[in-house]
């Protein structure tokens, strides 16, 4: 058994997130290495003086992020020695024959979008500007593309000037930005406690803590947020409140208006992730207009128009300004310049507002076919959101459901992919990413096993 502990005086709230960091730590500057066994949890609870669930609840940690594993009557070892590297994907990696993938985020995608894609790519053979395949400084690229990006902004509820909007190559790289303009390495960032499942992995690779925070059916609960910034230093809070994050929920201006308050009182850096953009009707005033001194703003087109549309903006404030310029060279040097050149002729031209509304039609239907097939299953959604979340309660295997779905032939995400620090048993089922005809098959092998006595998975999948 190893002998090193954890240190009582660097605990903070929650407890077990913070032993769980630590040992991640202390994994990741070889203090630990695979193979070695953690305390037995009564022991470590003893030592840091803390109850014994909450030991147990780092070690459960420990387990979802892939770091250790757990051998009956034996106890706990450590598995990976790059602590937290790797994502959890809550999708299937490879498309397979048969297999009806209600795993991945997708909007609804047709023939319309592929008639639309080759007619300007024939536009462009005719008159493709030099600097979509010649340029390469970003400062002086897309000068045009910003002050289009300021109408498909105001759609979105912003009211920007040109210099404050960055392309980039999605909502991803954007995200490493804005991580970056944030905090610094040793940083914290505050986050939904059920939120973006590459949040820690991304934040383990940056140097950065993550605070997950407990939600409601309004998002982030402002005591709680309130509480960690007077207990840690926390540095920014990264939020979905537009029925993107996992659990589809759209947050309210009221609670807007709380987390404002805080953020302005603890002088955090709000990151505000709103990749599906104009798609929601009735949209709640964004961030960046309650608190654009503080807010980083990313909206980006693979969620409502078309995923091959890798491009986006990233909004900032005049004072991140600089900052956002540096690290968007150093990681992504600029934006790709003829799918930048595409997403902006579409605006222009209207094709964005014309599949923004195909895409919401489509979804309408969508979202009208789950609620009849699950007939009765408790879920939330959203009318435009491209996912529905179905909690399991506790007499529901999350683990043994997904299994049982795969070996019918139906893959749905695993609500513990997008744990950030606590969470309850759920699935997360795209409405997008097959035909109408598949959706509703697949919904209905998971209504039917949701309606069943439970199973064990004999074999392996």
């Amino acid at each position: 058994m190893t002998s090193w502990t954890l240190s009582r005086d660097r605990l903070v709230q929650p407890y077990f997130l913070s032993i769980a960091d630590q040992i991640v730590e202390a994994i990741s500057s070889g203090e630990l290495e695979a193979g070695q066994q953690l305390p037995p949890q009564r022991q470590l609870a003893f030592k840091l003086g803390v109850s014994v669930p909450t030991v147990s609840r780092a070690y459960e940690e420990l387990s979802r992020r892939g770091v250790t594993t757990g051998e009956t009557g034996r106890g706990t070892f450590i598995l990976n020695t790059n602590a937290n590297a790797e994502a959890v994907s809550p999708y299937v990696p490879e498309r397979q024959s048969g297999l009806i993938d209600l795993s991945i985020l997708k909007p609804v995608g047709d023939a319309i979008h592929l008639d639309r894609m080759k007619s300007t790519l024939a536009a462009l053979a005719t008159d493709l500007p030099p600097s979509a395949v010649l340029g390469s400084r970003p400062s002086a690229m897309f000068a045009r593309h910003r002050s289009i990006a300021v109408e498909w902004l105001r759609l979105c509820g912003l009211q920007t000037e040109e210099k404050t909007i960055h392309l980039t190559n999605g909502g991803t790289p954007a995200l490493t930005v804005a991580f970056l303009t944030a905090c610094q390495p040793g940083g914290a960032i505050a986050t939904e406690a059920t939120g973006l499942h590459i949040m820690l992995p991304l934040a383990s690779y940056l140097g950065l803590k993550v605070h997950g925070m407990p939600i409601d059916h309004d998002g982030i609960i402002p005591d709680a947020l309130e509480s960690a910034c007077q207990q840690s230093k926390i540095r920014a809070l990264f939020m979905m409140p537009n029925a993107l994050g996992p659990t589809a929920l759209v947050m309210s201006e009221k609670r807007r208006i709380q987390i404002v308050a805080i953020a302005q009182k603890y002088d955090l850096v709000i990151i505000e992730d709103d990749a599906l953009g104009p798609l929601l009707i009735n949209r709640p005033t964004p961030f960046q207009s309650l608190a654009p001194e503080r807010t980083i703003y990313i909206t980006s087109f693979t969620k409502p128009i078309m995923p091959g549309l890798r491009t986006g903006y990233l909004v900032a404030p005049e004072r991140l300004l600089p900052a956002v310029e540096n690290r968007q060279l150093v990681t992504n040097w600029t934006a790709t310049p003829l799918i930048a050149e595409i997403a902006a002729r579409w605006i222009e031209s209207g094709v964005c507002m014309e599949l923004l509304e195909w895409q919401r039609a489509a979804l309408s239907v969508r979202h009208k076919l789950v609620s009849k097939a699950l007939d009765g299953v408790p879920f939330h959604s959203h009318p435009q959101a491209l996912h529905i979340w179905i909690p399991l309660g506790k007499k529901v295997s999350e683990e043994e459901l997904v299994a049982h779905a795969r070996k019918q032939g139906v893959a749905v995400a695993r609500g513990a992919a997008f744990a950030i620090s606590d969470w309850q048993p759920a699935v997360r089922i795209s409405v997008g990413s097959v035909t109408d005809e598949e959706l509703k098959r697949g919904i209905g092998v998971i209504h039917n096993l949701l309606h069943s006595e439970p199973e064990p998975v004999l074999f392996g999948l």
